[in-house]
């Protein structure tokens, strides 16, 4: 706080209510589902609203608006706000117009404009960031309510105290925190890289031939155990986990009936043929686990094989109720055995984009997951004024 204290000091920052420094006006009004997508004229979809803290002016939509015809367009400076949500934490997510803009462009039906007041100096590189903070998003969803469908309340909305701090307090805020943003921004252009670079090596390394590499099936070079029913009573605090139908555990048991390193396909339901390495001691339900035999084909160069096709394995569903895969179709699945020092030498360069690519624990998915926690904490800190 002593940042803060430096940064306001011999400054006042002045808290005032949004009906006092803003009018609120509405979306597109009257019209009817054939205007949308026909016509010249842009507007700005709920959804760019609820994911942008500025508007991504590259994801508009069009709607046909005739001459003459009144409706509200959106200014450079103006916050736009979501109308409504199926939860109230979510109601009310903002976006601010940080572009000059050079055309008509307006406003989807589900959600409204805030203009602020010609003498209310106001930043949308600032507000981008104070409506997006905790205590702004928590005072807001309070404006929400409803049963089924949560929407704002546009008299308690107006009610909202916003605070108000001088330019040069707001452009030094914006400064510290556009850092944070564009250091997350590399770091996402940074981890799209690196997958495509992972998908590339990963395809190119895993491609063989006929002739190139002995190819053998499944059931061949392993051993393939189908696993045991579980309900929902035998879920206790055990320190086992429970692994079905997905890559995560559904739960935990006091007993267990693998161990070591295997492969494991879910059986059924939606993920059905979903490939998941493990290198634990957990309990098998709906799934079966695959367990390669070490002096012919590396476990885990088994899993990278397999997770390539992944979307080939999703084909091999049957059923017309509950999809379902059968282990026996895994037994006389093929796969390529090349040279164990060969195998081991993919599973390294794999393993490293892998890691890099997908772990929480080391690789940029973590770092990435840090930055936005960081940024979110010095939002707050930054954004946090006293009231008088």
């Amino acid at each position: 706080m002593s940042y803060i204290e430096k940064l306001l000091e011999g400054v006042e920052v002045e808290w005032k209510s949004i009906g006092e420094v803003a009018e609120i006006y509405g979306g597109l009004t009257g019209k009817s589902k054939p205007d949308f997508g026909n016509g010249k004229a842009k507007y700005i979809p709920y959804k760019n609203i609820f994911g942008n803290i500025d508007v991504n002016f590259n994801y508009l939509e069009i709607v046909n608006i005739s001459l003459g015809e009144k409706q509200n367009a959106i200014k450079y400076g103006d916050v736009l706000f979501t109308g409504s949500s199926e939860i109230a934490e979510e109601a009310g997510m903002s976006s601010s117009v940080t572009t000059n803009l050079k055309e008509e462009i307006y406003l989807n039906s589900f959600s409204f404009g805030l203009r602020f007041n010609s003498d209310i100096e106001m930043i949308p590189e600032f507000s981008k960031y104070l409506f997006r903070s905790r205590f702004m998003r928590k005072e807001i969803a309070r404006t929400a309510s409803g049963v089924t469908r949560y929407n704002i309340s546009k008299a308690r909305f107006k009610k909202l105290q916003i605070p108000i701090p001088p330019l040069s307090v707001q452009k030094e805020i914006v400064r510290i925190l556009d850092t944070f943003t564009e250091l997350t921004a590399e770091l996402t252009a940074e981890l799209t890289a690196r997958k495509q670079q992972y998908s590339y090596y990963r395809e190119e390394l895993l491609s063989f031939e006929e002739g190139e590499v002995e190819w053998k099936t499944l059931g061949e070079v392993g051993e393939i155990k189908r696993g045991v029913a579980f309900t929902k009573k035998q879920a206790v605090m055990g320190k086992f986990p429970v692994v079905a139908n997905a890559a995560e555990p559904i739960s935990f048991h006091n007993e267990s009936n693998r161990n070591g390193e295997f492969i494991v396909v879910a059986r059924s339901g939606a993920n059905a043929g979903l490939i998941s390495y493990w290198n634990e001691e957990l309990f098998l339900t709906d799934a079966f686990s695959i367990h390669p035999n070490a002096s012919i084909l590396n476990t885990k160069f088994a899993f990278f094989y397999l997770k390539n096709h992944q979307r080939k394995i999703h084909l091999m569903k049957r059923g017309s109720g509950v999809p379902h895969v059968r282990a026996s179709d895994f037994e006389i699945y093929k796969i390529p055995i090349p040279p164990l020092e060969e195998q081991e030498r993919i599973v390294s360069i794999l393993d490293k984009f892998d890691t890099l690519t997908t772990s929480i624990s080391e690789g940029l998915p973590k770092e990435i997951e840090l930055r936005k926690k960081q940024y979110e904490y010095y939002r707050d800190l930054l954004l946090t004024f006293p009231k008088q």
